[in-house]
């Protein structure tokens, strides 16, 4: 019906326009065109109209079919937009240039907790945190602009009023003039992220245990207050070196745990000492303080007092931290009494790099704590100079052990009685290729801190176990002698003494019920057990076993008792007194009581004079030690000692050495 009714109003209208614009232009045609539409009758072109009428009508219905599909396509896109937006765990938003929200995606109010209402209501500003808001709107200019969304980061706030993290991606919406009027946004909560990548930053600047700046952190802003000194004179600072007294001892007997308290408690009191603009008087006009407290590792902290008026306030500084350090706490239920070493270096001094400061604090510390512990010491030259003097020996300390230029030196042990040699103690000496022969008493305590005693005593032990059974086998008829090598407490706690000590043995084929190891009373009794476990396991290898400088230090005598020794050393200063002090010589008495009681042998070391022989005779004493006898000599002088008492004749005493 619809069809007939446009052909007929095509034909009425259209065609009979037609019909009457031939009819009206047949009297101006003339020639070939005249003839051309009168060759058309009005049959004719109603036929032809029906004809394009059916064409026509075809057109308008693939136009109606092509925008059915459009419809359709447009439909399906919108469907899938919907779709990603809705199940995408970013939040996805569609706004005008205005800022106005069309559209947001579910995710806004799993992420921030807003409702599509609640969202609706806002502009998009509002939830942007101020500082912010300039940088988000000035990205949405630039995407209006050049058609181009940036990405950017921006914080905004969470409906429970944290504010979150967000990464935003933009991109545009133009119109059919190709002006931009919608933005669509892509924002991704990267919170965690940004935290995760803050705490990474700020754990490789500060301290796991106690989260204070750690050695990175602290040479950055020492570089910075040392550059600032040398560009203002006026400008001065001061830099505090702690170490923790004893902490070691503390640490391996209370376990690291109780060792991780200690650390963080000190921590937290040293914090406390730092000062404030109104606790410590300053010079007019200088910059606000602002002191930083680090932990450089295990127990040692650094503080750096900037803008101080003079170098009392920093002594005063430390007075405060060792007052505060020195109150008990509590550690795994175990009250624990600390106190702290401080070195001061002062920025008067001058130096070419900042580290400097930091190591002139360090000896400063270690001269404190080589004082006794608990004090305070202010770096000076002579300090410095003592530093350098040290630096050098350790490092031809090094070279001393790499190149053989340590030997050893005997001394001969004798009964005193007879003067009969009974044994020889093996003494360390350096051969400097400057200075000569070098004492131990120069060397051995920076050898032990460097850890290098270690390779040392090794060294030692095989020479002298190497030594001591050549003599044996080029004289055998000097009977059951011994051999004694001093051992350190570094050396003695080292976890291969046991196995190196047997090592050595075997490889110079020594008898070990030949060799007499010994070590301090003061090192043995630091740790008691330790001692007792060492000395049982080389007991078992038939090891002897000697207690020096016995009478020196405060001994139990439970853990005397029960450590497998077979000797005590009268210490040398008990011997050298003996003669005018009667008290040293009632010490020595109760010594002998002792060890016979014990079943131990006692010697004394240091007999210098008849005097001191004949009294040790005298109270009982039965074998000894001491320039009176010899003084150390080298292997070719201990061969002859024991050539001559090899020979029968001579095979009684030993004569005098000077």
């Amino acid at each position: 019906m619809i069809l007939s009714l446009l052909i007929s109003h095509l034909r009425d209208g259209v065609l009979g326009a037609s019909a009457a614009l031939a009819v009206d232009t047949l009297p101006s045609l003339t020639g070939p065109a005249y003839r051309v539409v009168a060759m058309f009758s009005l049959t004719d072109i109603e036929q032809w109209s029906g004809l394009l009428s059916g064409v026509l009508v075809v057109l308008l219905a693939y136009q109606q079919w092509r925008l059915y599909q459009l419809r359709q396509r447009s439909a399906q896109r919108e469907e899938l937009f919907r779709i990603v937006a809705e199940n995408a765990a970013d939040m996805i938003a569609l706004v005008d240039v205005k800022g106005h929200r069309l559209y947001n995606s579910p995710a806004y109010e799993r992420v921030l907790g807003y409702s599509p209402e609640e969202l609706g209501k806002t502009s998009v500003f509002e939830q942007i945190h101020p500082e912010d808001r300039f940088k988000v709107l000035d990205a949405s200019r630039e995407a209006r602009r050049t058609g181009v969304g940036e990405k950017l980061e921006y914080r905004i706030k969470h409906k429970n009023g944290a504010w979150r993290v967000l990464e935003s991606t933009a991109s545009t919406i133009k119109n059919e003039q190709g002006e931009v009027e919608k933005l669509v946004i892509v924002n991704r909560d990267i919170t965690d992220r940004k935290l995760a990548e803050e705490a990474l930053e700020h754990n490789s600047f500060h301290d796991a245990l106690t989260s204070l700046p750690n050695r990175r952190l602290f040479l950055d802003r020492l570089q910075r207050s040392f550059s600032r000194a040398r560009r203002s004179p006026e400008y001065r600072y001061a830099l505090l070196f702690v170490d923790v007294d004893g902490f070691k001892v503390f640490n391996d007997t209370m376990g690291t745990r109780a060792g991780d308290l200690v650390i963080k408690e000190i921590g937290q009191r040293l914090a406390t000492c730092l000062r404030s603009d109104d606790t410590v008087a300053r010079p007019k006009g200088k910059l606000p303080i602002s002191d930083m407290l680090s932990r450089m590792g295990g127990d040692e902290f650094t503080l750096l007092l900037e803008n101080i008026g003079d170098p009392s306030d920093a002594m005063r500084v430390a007075k405060r931290i060792q007052a505060a350090v020195a109150e008990p706490f509590l550690a795994e239920g175990r009250e624990v009494h600390a106190s702290v070493s401080i070195g001061i270096a002062l920025s008067t001094t001058d130096h070419e790099r900042a580290e400097d400061f930091l190591q002139d604090a360090d000896i400063a510390m270690r001269r404190a704590k080589a004082s006794g512990g608990s004090r305070c010491e202010v770096f000076d030259e002579g300090m410095h100079r003592r530093a350098l003097k040290r630096l050098t020996l350790e490092t031809e300390l090094q070279t001393a052990l790499d190149r053989g230029q340590f030997q050893l030196y005997y001394q001969p042990i004798v009964k005193l009685e007879t003067r009969q040699i009974v044994g020889l103690e093996a003494l360390l000496r350096w051969q400097h290729p400057e200075q000569g022969v070098i004492s131990p008493y120069k060397f051995i305590e920076v050898a032990e801190n460097i850890g290098l005693i270690v390779s040392i005593g090794k060294w030692a032990l095989r020479e002298a176990c190497r030594q001591f059974q050549t003599w044996l086998s080029a004289y055998p008829s000097l009977g059951p002698l011994t051999m004694t090598v001093n051992v350190s407490a570094r050396q003695f706690a080292h976890a291969r003494f046991v196995a190196d000590t047997e090592s050595v043995i075997k490889e110079t084929r020594l008898g070990p019920s030949h060799l007499q190891l010994e070590m301090t009373e003061a090192a043995a009794l630091t740790d008691p057990k330790l001692a007792f476990e060492v000395m049982t396991q080389l007991k078992r290898l038939g090891v002897c076993l000697s207690l020096g400088d016995f009478g020196k230090g405060v001994s139990s005598l439970t853990w005397l008792r029960r450590l497998p020794i077979d000797e005590l050393k009268i210490d040398r200063s008990l011997v050298n007194g003996m003669s005018a002090e009667t008290v040293n010589r009632d010490i020595i008495r109760l010594m002998i009581t002792l060890t016979r009681s014990l079943k131990l042998k006692l010697i004394a070391e240091g007999i210098e004079t008849v005097t001191h022989l004949e009294l040790l005779k005298k109270l009982g004493c039965e074998f000894g030690q001491g320039y009176l006898f010899s003084q150390p000599v080298d292997e070719k002088q201990a061969e002859q000692l024991l050539r001559h008492q090899n020979m029968p004749a001579n095979a009684s005493t030993v004569g005098v050495q000077t």
